[in-house]
């Protein structure tokens, strides 16, 4: 029997650095091939969707999904500053085509981590210009595709920045401490004490412990590739200023799209953890809800919809997060194995909504998945995910529907192809395509 009733959307989501390969004008793009990389392997072909989409939207179709997340890249749309390239425009026309005759309805995303080189170049994502340049490509794209879209997601995990900033910071603490650390045991032999993984804290593939050690070695790189030392990407750890510039170039986004179609439904996704106080961490877990979430109300309660995306929980002790408790399984990503945490979430979030006022905001998890080798813990994932969504749903919470994280194993940023997180398998030797059993369990949802 179906957890939910018919119109609710099941489907899977992708990114398109990560799936199309060949990105060659983005930042990603550049930082993965650079001397000090903090990329484990760079993307190259990725898994060739951007060929082979017609398989990999019909795979999804044939499983019993019916909608389907994915991003256009604005590298390929606008290489140049200024220049729109027609020929990917008319790729993307024929994407968006594919999904519909497949039954599939596509949920588009404007903006997912990876920009064009030249964005960074002019000051990135602490830019001023960013804001304006980005709704000028929304806007290009709609008045090109705007009659093949419904869904616009115009800016994957706005949040990132701070998430990434908040690392950082707990990286230095650590790093400090273990100095003093060794200099009150210098003179013996063990006083090199473990400073502990950082790679679980944030919901994106990325090689912090490395990128650390990297820095220095990265700078000058920097300055001969981007101009800058410290290129301002929309993963780079955020100010407070550039926090709410994101904000802005969503606001102008969504401003101008609707100048072209006003029915558009335009809404934003935000990294959300399912935060949990332990005794003592209670005003620390409440100023972490608040940093990664309630301060954008103001920008976003009048969105057409939200999107939530979700993988684990943190727990908030009186010095902030906690390690996963002892005896937990964890994910390839270091993350604990907490599909219970969607649920959680998603009540945080939509009374949250309803205390600014905003009564009836649709919610999407536009994200919510697990990245393991072993594809009966990727089942009793979706499993308990999905039921906790239908809790919802059954008390009265706007849920509109489910994306799964993600469609094929690809390239997760940093770390490669190592994660595997697809309810598809690809062998990259052939890019031949393998289905997993959750693909059609997630169908039969």
């Amino acid at each position: 029997m179906s957890k939910f009733e018919k119109g609710f959307l099941i489907g899977a989501a992708t990114a398109a650095h990560q799936v199309e390969g060949n990105n060659i004008h983005s930042d990603y793009w550049t930082m993965e091939h650079m001397k000090y990389t903090n990329f484990n392997e760079p993307s190259l072909d990725a898994v060739d969707h951007y060929n082979r989409y017609k398989e990999d939207i019909r795979m999804m179709a044939e499983a019993g999904l019916n909608a389907y997340r994915f991003s256009i890249e604005w590298a390929r749309i606008e290489p140049v500053e200024g220049q729109f390239d027609e020929t990917e425009i008319a790729h993307y026309r024929k994407v968006l085509e594919c999904c519909h005759s497949n039954g599939i309805t596509p949920i588009v995303t404007m903006h997912h981590f990876t920009s064009p080189k030249w964005i960074i170049e002019n000051g990135g994502w602490e830019a001023d210009a960013t804001v304006d340049a980005f709704a000028r490509y929304c806007k290009y794209v709609v008045e090109q595709l705007g009659d093949l879209m419904h869904y616009v997601v115009t800016i994957n995990e706005a949040n990132m920045g701070l998430q990434v900033k908040a690392i950082a910071e707990r990286y230095k603490r650590q790093m400090m401490a273990k100095m003093q650390q060794m200099m009150a045991m210098q003179a013996t032999q063990n006083g090199d004490a473990q400073q502990g993984s950082l790679e679980g804290a944030a919901q994106v593939g990325m090689n912090f412990n490395s990128m650390m050690e990297n820095m220095k070695n990265q700078q000058a790189e920097n300055v001969e590739v981007f101009g800058v030392a410290e290129p301002q990407t929309f993963v780079s750890a955020r100010t407070e200023a550039g926090d709410i510039l994101v904000m802005r170039a969503h606001t102008a986004a969504k401003r101008a799209m609707k100048e072209v179609k006003p029915e558009l439904a335009i809404g934003l996704s935000l990294s959300l953890h399912d935060i949990q106080a332990v005794e003592g961490g209670e005003e620390v877990a409440e100023k972490e809800w608040e940093e990664e979430f309630t301060h954008y109300l103001p920008y976003i309660k009048e969105d057409d919809f939200f999107g939530l995306q979700n993988y684990t929980r943190s727990l908030i002790g009186a010095d902030g997060i906690m390690p996963v408790p002892e005896g937990a399984e964890v994910t390839q990503m270091d993350y604990e194995f907490y599909p219970e945490a969607l649920e959680h979430v998603l009540r945080r979030a939509d009374e949250e909504f309803k205390k600014a006022g905003r009564l009836d905001m649709p919610i999407m998890v536009t994200e919510n998945g697990i990245a393991t080798s072993d594809d009966s813990r990727r089942v009793a994932f979706i499993e308990k995910a999905t039921d906790g969504v239908a809790a919802c749903k059954k008390d009265g919470i706007p849920v509109i529907g489910y994306m799964y994280w993600s469609l094929m194993d690809n390239f997760e940023w940093q770390k490669g192809y190592s994660m595997t997180f697809g309810l598809i398998a690809v062998d990259r030797s052939t890019q031949k395509r393998i289905a997993k059993p959750s693909l059609t369990f997630l169908g039969n949802v």
